[in-house]
């Protein structure tokens, strides 16, 4: 056993000491040291911000601005430990609408660099500059606004500097800090200089119509064409950005910003909330884009839980979860194809095309004598399903009892009255004009030529309407014979026992056995053949965080989204025009059309100009 250590006598640390060890807080790399002061020239109400940068900000960072400026006699008391303009009171943290407020970071930068600061306030004579080292404070030459440069980061403390990576891959943290930045605040414009180069210039786009702009500048225009307008209200919380399309989801979470008045943060609500609205249209673990706004009563979110500002914590979590959530579900829910017309403030600019017929679009699949309707639902939902489950499973001559004890009648296709006179309409996805190895319906709209996944789109056709069917219904609980008991956490029990009400609104009913165990009584009865132990954990951490809704939903989505599939029409299965019509007019009134239950594309567009291109015409 090695020796205790002999006992030290407590003492105060040495200020420059203090300010150290802050700075590992606050200062991680030079990336962390351009966000701290692009945060503090944004509050001094710059609109021309201009980085520049030497080594990948190790050598130097030097931020200009335009705004306020420092008066000389503040500038000293700047640079020491929580000293700050943007509070004075405990009731100006708690609802704190500026970028910077904790007074830390240029303590902290000065701590560990060679720092000067240079401002010059309106009306003054002259500008004064700070060198951070002596304190020493002279007039100097500059226009209104501050510079602030930071030399030979972690040259006090060269273990810090040892940890830092090289001078490219540094650079492109101060260049995504920026990023950051210009994404949210269109308004001001951004240039970065590096070893007297600019690598990238962001100009200011004032007004409404400059978001898009702003997004395009950034993030490029092919994230604008590939996303759409979110703008969303629910209670205190007020969504807005642009939420990319399945097609446009990537194999990293690289492109996804979510602001927070303002405020770049990571948070676990809001990723989640953002993930679980993607659930049934995204494929495999691809990762969805989006850039999203959240304006909030800043007396309901706390931006003071980490010394970087990255981090929040909200007085309702489950309302931001979920406002996010519909936020993007009911953007996405919208067909591409009827998008093709359609134009908003937030969207960007395009020239309108076909708008979709307001002829409501007539389901002309029947079986067993009844019609589905684009919106109609059927008053019993069992035999709903029934029906549902055994539509397309079966050409329409073979009738045979299936396993689950559907009966797979006989089809009887009817050609829809809207779809006699559909060459009078120019539909989003065309009309229907032959099918491919049983596969893909080819049709040709405006734009040149739609491919369409029959199977694809009819299962998620099935998917959504199945769905519906179970909205209008309660969730049923079954009984367990023997209750299944397992050893809980104290949360857990704790949410078991304030949540009993919400658990039984899902069709689930666990209660405490004892100090440490809890027992499921009863499971939803369409999930009652699963892991009831294991849906009841995740349940309880669900609720514990987010809405415990959603757990059950995606158990349920996963079972529907089966039975969408085996009652899908087949490949290889040969249709008519008509029928091949009627397929198109559902998707154009389905929502979220475009992708089935595991995310593949249902339907490609073919322009034109492609296929121009394909036999060299007009070269």
């Amino acid at each position: 056993m090695s020796e205790p250590l002999p006992r030290q006598s407590i003492r105060e640390l040495p200020d420059v000491l203090i300010s150290q060890i802050a700075a590992g807080e606050v200062v991680e790399r030079p990336a962390s040291v351009v966000r701290e002061l692009v945060d503090n020239a944004i509050d001094a109400g710059a609109r021309q911000i201009t980085l520049r940068l030497l080594g990948g900000g190790i050598r130097l960072i030097a931020v200009e601005d335009d705004g306020c400026g420092i008066p000389a006699e503040e500038l000293a008391v700047a640079l020491k430990r929580h000293a700050t303009s943007k509070i004075v009171s405990l009731q100006d943290l708690e609802s704190v609408a500026t970028m910077g407020f904790r007074g830390e970071a240029l303590a902290a930068i000065n701590s560990v660099s060679e720092m000067s600061l240079l401002s010059r306030i309106e009306g003054a004579s002259s500008a004064f500059v700070l060198d951070g080292q002596t304190g020493e404070v002279k007039p100097a030459a500059r226009a209104t606004g501050t510079t602030v440069e930071v030399k030979e980061l972690f040259f006090s403390t060269p273990a810090r500097r040892h940890f830092l990576k090289s001078e490219n891959t540094e650079l492109a943290h101060c260049i995504e800090a920026v990023r950051r930045h210009a994404l949210v605040r269109p308004e001001v414009s951004f240039a970065i200089w590096h070893e007297g180069k600019i690598v990238a210039h962001w100009r200011s786009h004032p007004g409404e119509a400059g978001w898009n702009q702003r997004l395009a500048d950034v993030l490029g225009e092919e994230f604008v064409a590939s996303s759409v307008n979110i703008d969303f209200r629910s209670g205190p919380v007020h969504v807005r950005g642009r939420a990319g399309t399945p097609d446009a989801a990537r194999a990293r979470a690289d492109q996804q910003f979510a602001y927070v008045n303002g405020r770049f943060v990571r948070d676990k609500v809001i990723t989640h909330g953002a993930r679980s609205a993607y659930e049934d249209v995204l494929h495999g673990h691809r990762q969805p884009v989006y850039v999203l706004y959240l304006q909030m009563d800043p007396t309901r979110v706390d931006v003071n839980v980490h010394p970087t500002k990255i981090e929040v914590r909200f007085r309702d979590s489950r309302e931001v979860h979920q406002a996010m959530r519909y936020a993007i579900e009911s953007a996405l829910a919208v067909p591409r194809a009827q998008l093709l017309s359609t134009t908003s403030a937030f969207a960007p600019s395009t020239s309108p095309s076909t708008a979709p017929s307001s002829v409501p679009a007539q389901n002309i699949w029947a079986q067993r004598g009844m019609a589905f309707g684009a919106n109609r639902l059927y008053e019993d939902p069992a035999r709903a399903m029934a029906d549902l489950k055994a539509l397309w499973s079966t050409p329409p001559q073979v009738e045979e009892e299936s396993p689950a004890g559907f009966s797979s009648a006989k089809i009887q296709l009817q050609t829809a009255s809207a779809v006699a006179s559909q060459v009078e309409h120019e539909w989003p996805l065309g009309r229907a004009i032959a099918q491919l190895q049983g596969v893909y319906i080819l049709a040709e709209n405006t734009q040149g030529l739609v491919v369409v996944d029959m199977h694809a789109a009819h299962e998620r056709i099935v998917y959504e309407r199945l769905k519906q069917q179970l909205d209008t219904t309660q969730i049923t609980s079954q009984p367990l014979l023997i209750p299944a008991s397992f050893s809980a956490t104290p949360q857990e029990i704790a949410t078991a026992e304030s949540c009993a009400d919400v658990l039984m609104q899902l069709g689930l009913e666990v209660s405490a056995l004892s100090a440490k165990t809890l027992a499921v009584r009863a499971v939803p009865t369409s999930l009652a053949q699963g892991d009831c132990v294991e849906l009841a954990r995740s349940v309880l951490a669900e609720l514990a965080q987010h809405d415990a809704a959603t757990v059950v939903q995606r158990a349920q989505n996963e079972i529907l989204a089966t039975m969408a599939c085996h009652g899908a029409v087949r490949a290889n299965r040969k249709l008519s025009l008509d029928e091949m019509n009627a397929l198109l007019r559902q998707m154009e009134a389905t929502e979220r059309s475009d992708q089935c239950n595991h995310g593949r594309p249902t339907w490609r567009q073919v322009g034109m100009r492609e296929l121009d291109a394909l036999f060299l015409r007009g070269r």
